[in-house]
């Protein structure tokens, strides 16, 4: 069985030299140290407009919560970046998928951090960046469950100094990710991905890249055992 980083270089030579370019330059970028956690979201154009920046600020795994609202993105907005992010959906018509989420989440390492308006939260200027963290953001109208602020382990809010009560979802989560994603790139914390996982996703995005991807890996396998001895 070939190793990631093996299938990746068969995979590449049916890629571009300028494609191969830009994943040897973006996949050191990408991080799973910090994660991203939307819960309801109903409108397409936030779903959309949060996948694009996470994408551009090289945030890797997105973690979709639909307990009442299908999450739909609009290819308008996103502009192919949906094609490069890792999305996780929680969508059990069974279960409380906040609760499965967060419970996931916290299997991996992570602080589930909950975004809210309260004095005494930290800020995307200050919240501590050693452990791993995924920041929840709500619904458009309510913000995030009970449920998910239950389960959180730190509280986040982003200062505000006018009068309306809140910032747009996707503002939110802009304003969050560039500042945390900025302090993480100038600090000594291991926030990039481990070797492994960086063979695996640029395999991963091979996969999407090479029409016939499946075909060729099954010819690659069988040329393999071919050349095995009798």
């Amino acid at each position: 069985m070939a190793t990631d980083a093996k299938r990746y270089a068969q995979l590449a030579e049916f890629i571009s030299e300028n494609k191969r370019a830009l994943f040897d330059r973006i996949a050191p970028d990408r991080t799973r140290h910090v994660t991203v956690v939307l819960e309801d979201i109903y409108q397409p154009h936030n779903a959309s407009a949060v996948v694009r920046t996470a994408e551009l600020l090289g945030v890797q795994d997105l973690h979709i919560i639909e307990n009442r609202n299908k999450y739909t993105v609009n290819p308008d907005v996103t502009l192919g970046s949906s094609k490069w992010t890792d999305m996780h959906r929680y969508r059990d018509k069974e279960a409380d998928n906040s609760t499965v989420c967060a419970k996931a989440l916290k299997e991996r390492g992570y602080l589930v951090v909950a975004t809210t308006p309260a004095e005494g939260s930290y800020t995307p200027e200050n919240i501590p960046l050693d452990k791993p963290l995924a920041f929840c953001f709500g619904t458009e109208l309510t913000g995030i469950s009970e449920t998910m602020q239950s389960a959180a382990d730190l509280n986040l809010r982003i200062p505000m100094h006018g009068f309306t009560e809140s910032y747009n979802i996707s503002v939110a989560v802009a304003i969050t990710l560039y500042t945390v994603m900025q302090r993480l790139r100038q600090s000594d914390v291991e926030w990039r991905l481990p070797q492994h996982e960086l063979d695996a996703l640029k395999l991963a995005w091979a996969r999407k890249t090479v029409q016939s991807a499946i075909a060729l890996e099954a010819r690659f396998d069988q040329e393999e055992r071919d050349a095995m001895p009798q």
